[in-house]
């Protein structure tokens, strides 16, 4: 088969945090013939176990499987008939997903929290990528990796994070020894998934590589996971799979997951990916020096490169990462479009979303407007985007979010301002760091839901001082899955030749302004000391905060 077909579609499949996205693809263009959302029933679970009083501690955030399942019955019928096509006329599917979102299974697949005698266990179930709770454990393995010189460690850029396979692992075997020990598997949601299509295991080099410490062809060694706990050794042997590169056929669809999405058994199904790499293809920036930012409720920066470089504070460069053949960076920031939500559900007037109400705008949309008026530093404040925590530079997810500069004057507006400038002044950390260190970005691509608003999008141009091409398709992640499964079908040759083919971007839709990017030069210099005097050891008062406030949550 060959692109060229103009009857073959392939499947992408999205699975985010809150929700599943499905795209039908022609083969040949990329053209969306359809879409669909399956809205999961649980969300993200981050209070209470689905159906028992267990309650969840501090920075917890769990989901549940068939959630994902639900996806496959209900959003993939939907899309293909939505699209027209029959399931004759498709060639492969695809998925990506959230990362490091992990769960333990027994030897065949199935999640211990689905067995009647754990659903009241929290270690029983995923782990969703922003569950922080394992920050005290990925602090002990930073500091006995860079005690032994663990050579996979500057890889990371210095430290792993508390969001990655072993921190969460480490922490599940010290917090419930019983799950651990039952755990037999211990994988990856996007590779979980893949399972479900096909009835075998498969694992994908992408997530372990930058969430499982996968370098040159091993994990950590015994000794060093004695070292961590002696009980944790046999942790590799969770893991142990062979791994398939990118863009490979990981089988075809089985019996039972035929059943589920209507496709015919057999249908190539794509090696699982992470939802930001995925992107690239979409974005048709597979090639070096091109960065795709995914701006959602947080958003993930990666970028391929050439040669091998370590930059500080990196979530980790992994060789064929993203396309095979190319060294794949990866950097991001925990929260996002999350702040911005979070500041318009606490902190917002009456009078504010009463005004949003009568004019039917969203209370975001009032926000932008109100604070687009403002000139450059007319507020007199600077935040740090850390209310997540930070992933990238600082790889430290007990600092917490910053705002300088409030007055008996500060209007709401101006905050939401100064929260949308701090996302930006963080990327620029992130691309300044990578540079420094050797890795060209000649191209900054954006994607996501944030895309929406041209204020912030205007915004991060100034603030980097480069040009921004946006990604066309709403439906970015999903679409990159479509342009995998054409590949893994055999429809293309390889990831780069499909994505030109079906990728849709608009070039340098927003440039930055002179005057506005010379004035945020002023900004992110004071951003930039605030981020080193709470970051990089000038006041532990954050830190401090953290302790006591998880002191007093016990």
């Amino acid at each position: 088969m060959s692109g060229s077909d103009k009857d073959a579609v392939a499947i992408g499949i999205d699975f985010g945090t809150l929700s599943g996205r499905v795209v039908v693809a022609a083969v040949d263009d990329g053209r969306e013939l359809a879409s669909a959302e399956h809205v999961y029933r649980h969300g993200s679970i981050e209070e209470q176990l689905p159906g028992t009083d267990v309650g969840l501690p501090r920075n917890w955030a769990l989901q549940s499987p068939d959630d994902w399942r639900d996806v496959l019955r209900q959003a993939v019928p939907k899309a293909l008939s939505a699209a027209g096509v029959s399931a004759d006329q498709v060639v492969g599917i695809a998925t990506d997903f959230t990362a490091c979102t992990i769960l333990p299974t027994l030897a065949d697949g199935t999640p211990l929290c689905e067995l009647e005698e754990y659903r009241d266990r929290p270690h029983a179930w995923p782990k969703l990528w922003k569950h922080h709770a394992a920050q005290p454990h990925a602090d002990r393995i930073n500091a006995v990796a860079a005690e032994r010189g663990e050579d996979w460690l500057p890889r990371y850029g210095g430290k792993i994070s508390s969001e990655w396979e072993f921190a969460k692992g480490l922490q599940l075997l010290e917090e419930d020894p019983e799950i651990y020990r039952r755990t037999e598997r211990w994988i990856e949601a996007a590779d979980w998934i893949i399972w479900q299509l096909c009835g075998e295991e498969n694992r994908n080099i992408c997530t372990a590589g930058y969430k499982g410490i996968y370098q040159d062809g091993k994990r950590p060694d015994r000794d060093f996971l004695a070292a961590l706990n002696p009980d944790f050794t046999d942790f590799n042997d969770k893991l142990e799979h062979p791994l398939s590169p990118l863009g490979d056929r990981a089988g075809g669809v089985s019996a039972e997951a035929a059943g589920w999405t209507g496709l015919n058994q057999g249908t190539a199904v794509a090696v699982g990916n992470v939802d930001a790499h995925v992107t690239a293809a979409s974005a048709k920036a597979v090639g070096p020096g091109q960065m795709v930012a995914i701006m959602g409720t947080s958003t993930c920066h990666v970028v391929n490169g050439e040669d091998l470089t370590e930059a500080s504070g990196m979530c980790g460069v992994v060789r064929d990462g993203i396309v095979p053949g190319l060294w794949g960076y990866e950097a991001g920031q925990s929260g996002v479009g999350d702040i911005f939500a979070w500041f318009t559900r606490n902190s917002v007037p009456a009078s504010y979303q009463a005004e949003a109400d009568e004019r039917g705008i969203s209370i975001h949309e009032l926000l932008t407007e109100l604070a687009a008026r403002q000139e450059v530093g007319e507020h007199g404040l600077v935040a740090l985007d850390w209310h997540s925590g930070n992933r990238s530079v600082l790889v430290d997810h007990d600092l917490s979010g910053v705002i300088v500069g409030l007055t008996l004057a500060t209007k709401p507006e101006e905050v939401y301002r100064a929260l949308v400038e701090s996302t930006a002044f963080g990327t620029r950390m992130i691309v300044e760091t990578l540079t420094s260190s050797g890795v060209p970005i000649e191209e900054f691509v954006a994607a996501g839901g944030l895309l929406k608003n041209k204020w912030l999008m205007q915004t991060y141009s100034d603030v980097l001082r480069l040009p921004i091409t946006v990604l066309t398709s709403e439906q970015g992640p999903a679409l990159g899955s479509a342009i995998h499964a054409a590949v893994a079908a055999g429809a293309y040759p390889d990831i780069r030749t499909a994505a030109e083919a079906m990728g849709k971007v608009e070039r340098h839709a927003y440039e930055p302004d002179q005057a506005r990017a010379d004035a945020y030069d002023e900004l992110y210099a004071v951003y930039a000391e605030l981020h080193d005097h709470f970051g990089r050891g000038g006041s532990d008062a954050l830190h401090k905060l953290h302790k006591i406030a998880s002191e007093a949550d016990k």
